[in-house]
């Protein structure tokens, strides 16, 4: 019995792929999208932190953003064989993890919105969704399979990364200096 190949990937990851892998990412308030065409056998998955840039301050890599890692997850699932028509999509993450008041436009809200927005504006079918609440997530996507291992981990203070509880912390500091972020007009 052969052993699949494992990928870690962190905020602002995007890893696709042909081989049968399996995919790993640590979420608080961030958000992972697992995409797959099972005509083509292709997956992968994102990791991003908030829907779009801040007053268009990307400060360094944009795959941190929902709009560029999605985009970015579709063209290399398209650079692998797979078609845009048939990804269908499994999104986790989400969660309140910081001891701060919750609220309505906080960071975990605003990227829910924005994946279940992205997926019913592009049409893909989202099979399975694990979102919200207050635990942090691990989770491990088979790629061969489509299959996904979540596990939560409890308590508010357990936060999955250091670099991420600071990532919310500054972008809830920037929301609350600039305003809230406005996705989609209806």
């Amino acid at each position: 019995m052969t052993h699949k190949a494992q990928v870690t990937i962190h905020i602002g990851g995007v890893f696709a792929t042909r081989e049968p892998t399996v995919i790993k990412t640590l979420l608080g308030s961030c958000i992972a999208a697992c995409l797959l065409d099972p005509v083509a056998s292709v997956g992968g998955m994102n990791h991003f932190m908030l829907p779009a840039t801040l007053n268009g301050d990307a400060e360094g890599n944009l795959s941190r953003f929902g709009v560029h890692a999605m985009e970015l997850l579709i063209g290399e699932i398209q650079k692998l064989g797979g078609q845009r028509a048939r990804v269908q999509a499994k999104v986790f993450g989400g969660g309140h993890v910081l001891q701060i008041a919750e609220s309505v436009n906080g960071v975990p809200q605003q990227n829910i919105r924005f994946i279940r927005e992205f997926l019913r504006t592009e049409g893909i079918p989202l099979l399975a969704h694990d979102l919200g609440g207050r635990s942090a997530r691990h989770v491990l996507f088979d790629t061969g399979s489509g299959k996904v291992r979540l596990k939560r981990l409890s308590g508010v203070t357990r936060l999955t990364t250091v670099a991420e509880r600071d990532h919310e912390a500054e972008a809830e500091r920037k929301m609350r200096r600039y305003g809230e972020i406005t996705l989609f007009d209806d």
